[in-house]
C-alpha cells in the first residue's frame, strides 16, 4: 500500500516523464526510522524523455521535480533513470540498495572512540 508521499512522487513522475516503466520503492523499513515512515525511496524510471540526456541531468530533473518532497521529510532518494533502450539492454534489472550503515549512530560511535 502506497503512502501519501509515495503517491505524490509517483504522480509527479508519471505526469512529467510519461515513463514506460516506473517503480517507486519505499525503502524506509531498511533504516532506523519509525514503522510506516516515508523517508527513504528508490526510483526506477524508464523514459524516452531521457534520450540524449546525461545521467547527471536525468538525476537533476528528477530531484528538481521532487524538490518539495526532499525539503519535507524525504531523507534519501536513490535514482535509476534509463532510456527504454538502456532498460531493455539491462534485462529490466534493478540494482539492489546497499544495507543501511546506521547513519548518525555510526558517526556518533566514531566520535566516541
Amino acid at each position: 500500500m502506497s503512502g501519501i508521499v509515495q503517491t505524490s512522487i509517483e504522480k509527479k513522475l508519471n505526469e512529467k516523464f510519461a515513463p514506460a516503466h516506473l517503480e517507486v520503492i519505499n525503502e524506509s523499513y531498511m533504516h532506523s526510522v519509525p514503522k510506516g515512515s516515508e523517508t527513504h525511496f528508490k526510483v526506477v524510471i524508464v523514459s524516452d524523455k531521457f534520450v540524449d540526456v546525461s545521467l547527471i541531468d536525468r538525476h537533476r530533473q528528477v530531484n528538481a521535480l521532487l524538490n518539495d518532497e526532499l525539503k519535507n521529510g524525504v531523507h534519501a532518494l536513490s535514482i535509476q533513470a534509463k532510456t527504454v533502450e538502456q532498460w531493455e539492454k539491462s534485462g529490466g534489472k534493478v540494482s539492489q540498495s546497499p544495507a543501511c550503515m546506521g547513519g548518525m549512530a555510526k558517526e556518533k560511535k566514531k566520535e566516541d572512540e
